[in-house]
């Protein structure tokens, strides 16, 4: 096995609810053993900690304190900054799709898709999309997220992708591998589609690979609902919780990694 594939299983144990699942676990198991007040009070913060970052509310003020923020792209900031093509990155697939008979874009994928296709018409710049098959990926996943990708946006859109990277299975392995299909055809200038949340991590990797960056974040971690849902706990709430700490780790981690 290679390392690679430990990650999302260490982000798992690392993240909610999982970690604090575990707490609570421990809380328990302590306070069966002569430890009960300090074991109830752990595990009873660990659910109560769960239950905070279940909120809407507390992933929009993560993503606002914990992330570097980057302002939606202006159209002409694509002219200012000499772009020269769009590059997408793919947010994972649905390996089996049976309404479709074949795999489909995740929901993260098609709207970074929509938000791409609709970039391209307004500008007409050329597209790329960068994603294979992910360490995480389900073994019913035969084709490259790439390749889901372009099936997509010709079929929605009515767009072709000029390049389309199908071996890279995280956003280091996105730079890495993108960086020369497009320096191969004169590209040193993208603009960047990906989430938000993802945009510090993704915009630093192809930089570093070389690449001249103009960030079009999308998918904004912004409160949705009225006030008094946005602080009811919900799967949605903690999903997005999680994409945050998972980011904020991860650019933790980087720092910390030697150069």
């Amino acid at each position: 096995m290679e390392l690679g594939a430990l990650k999302p299983v260490l982000a798992a144990l690392v993240l909610p609810p999982v970690s604090l699942l575990l707490l609570a676990l421990l809380g328990l198991v302590l306070a069966g053993y002569n430890r009960k007040k300090s074991g109830l009070t752990l595990a009873t913060l660990s659910v109560l900690l769960l239950a905070l970052l279940s909120c809407h509310g507390s992933a929009v003020w993560l993503a606002r304190t914990l992330l570097p923020q980057f302002a939606p792209l202006a159209l002409a900031g694509l002219k200012a900054q000499n772009v020269q093509a769009i590059v997408i990155l793919g947010g994972d697939v649905q390996p089996e799709a049976p309404e479709y008979g074949r795999s489909q874009p995740s929901a993260a994928t098609a709207a970074r898709l929509r938000y791409g296709a609709w970039l391209a018409r307004q500008s007409g710049l050329p597209l790329a999309f960068s994603g294979g098959r992910g360490w995480a990926a389900h073994r019913a996943q035969t084709e490259s997220e790439a390749e889901v990708a372009a099936r997509a946006l010709q079929q929605d859109y009515g767009l072709a992708l000029r390049w389309r990277e199908t071996q890279s299975r995280d956003t280091a392995e996105n730079a890495r591998l993108m960086a020369p299909l497009l320096r191969q055809a004169g590209v040193q200038r993208i603009a960047l589609v990906t989430h938000a949340w993802h945009m510090p991590r993704a915009a630093l990797a192809f930089e570093k690979a070389g690449l001249t960056v103009t960030p079009a974040p999308m998918g904004y971690v912004l409160p949705a609902q009225s006030e008094l849902l946005e602080w009811l706990p919900s799967a949605q709430g903690l999903q997005a919780s999680r994409q945050v700490m998972r980011e904020w780790l991860a650019l933790a981690a980087g720092r910390l990694r030697p150069a």
